[in-house]
């Protein structure tokens, strides 16, 4: 297949003035460089497309679909709003052009956690106890026990998590979250803190043909901050923390509630779903994320298959077999009006 490939490249949004923190989701060249050679080395035609800005110029251009599928790993501007992850896999739904990974209603729905805890919460997964800070007033209405964690409610890759979001008493919770407010320009999820193991399940496929690949036990080192999976944790995984696949039991009770969430929610082709237990050990669903990191090194998911004795490419296979599965069963696409035709095939 001729594949296109969809990405925000991190070094082009620091050349533009956005900050580290603004741009700690998008990716770097290794992760487009390592995923389009894993589609070469599976026999794919790959083509570099980039932003959705660039994308739409070259759609616009294009009499026919230029590709047979595009593999979207594009973050989204983060300035526009929490569904900046839905922007790529609207325009491709737009112009009929199929795509790897979710639609534009789980990729809006997923990126706002607290929404996401309602959904799954009413599909009987089991989630912490939270509530949702707004503006300052919200903070004194939190009736939550404390211990509690708090994060923006729409970020990804950790970013605002810190060692300050367990928050161990009542006087805390405002200068944190006065904190995340300010700087992030948007609501706080504040939820019970589970103290028991954290896990993340790496999951490929779709709606029945879902399985998990693994159940990744996440370990912190003296080196990490403590009780948190935090993004200095995860920026500097190699010294501060630690994996390992669960078996036995808890695996199994892993694997039942992320599958639960990931077709609840009505994930695509593969994502990862972070599960935590509470006092009692019992698994909570925390989050999910359909558009799971690559890093062929150092992405969460990357690292659980090459444990499970997948090697990326074999990876990357799963992602695009369930993907093109799929694309074999969509409709035509029919022209739309002032658009431009329906995309044919690609040549």
């Amino acid at each position: 297949m001729r594949i296109g490939l969809t990405y925000d490249l991190r070094d082009d949004y620091l050349a533009a003035g956005w900050s580290d923190d603004d741009t700690a989701e998008f990716d770097s060249l290794e992760v487009v460089a390592g995923l389009e050679g894993a589609l070469q080395h599976l026999g794919h035609t790959t083509d570099r497309v980039g932003t959705v800005g660039a994308l739409i110029g070259r759609l616009r251009e294009s009499r026919s679909a230029p590709w047979d599928l595009v593999f979207n790993i594009a973050e989204g501007l983060s300035q526009t709003g929490i569904a900046r992850e839905a922007q790529v896999p609207t325009v491709l739904d737009l112009f009929g052009v199929p795509y790897t990974f979710s639609d534009p209603l789980v990729c809006s729905l997923s990126l706002h956690k607290a929404m996401t805890k309602r959904v799954v919460r009413d599909a009987g997964v089991p989630t912490a106890a939270f509530a949702v800070v707004t503006s300052p007033d919200d903070i004194a209405r939190v009736d939550l026990p404390v211990p509690l964690f708090a994060k923006p409610v729409a970020e990804g890759s950790s970013k605002g998590v810190t060692a300050s979001s367990w928050v161990r008493r009542r006087e805390d919770l405002a200068p944190v979250c006065e904190t995340l407010l300010e700087r992030y320009r948007q609501p706080v999820l504040v939820e019970e803190y589970l103290p028991g193991r954290e896990m993340t399940v790496g999951i490929v496929g779709t709606g029945p043909l879902a399985r998990c690949l693994g159940a990744m036990e996440v370990h912190l080192t003296d080196k990490a901050d403590p009780g948190v999976y935090s993004f200095d944790n995860k920026e500097h995984w190699r010294e501060r923390c630690r994996y390992s696949l669960a078996d036995g039991p808890i695996r199994d009770e892993a694997y039942g509630v992320a599958l639960a969430a990931y077709r609840a929610l009505g994930c695509r082709d593969a994502g990862r779903v972070d599960v935590r237990a509470d006092a009692r050990g019992r698994l909570n669903f925390i989050e999910i994320n359909p558009l799971a990191g690559l890093h062929p090194v150092k992405s969460d998911l990357p690292i659980l298959a090459r444990l499970a004795g997948m090697t990326y490419d074999d990876l990357i296979a799963e992602i695009v077999r369930s993907a093109a599965t799929r694309v074999g069963e969509r409709k035509p696409a029919l022209p739309i009006p002032g658009l431009r035709a329906a995309p044919g095939p690609a040549r």
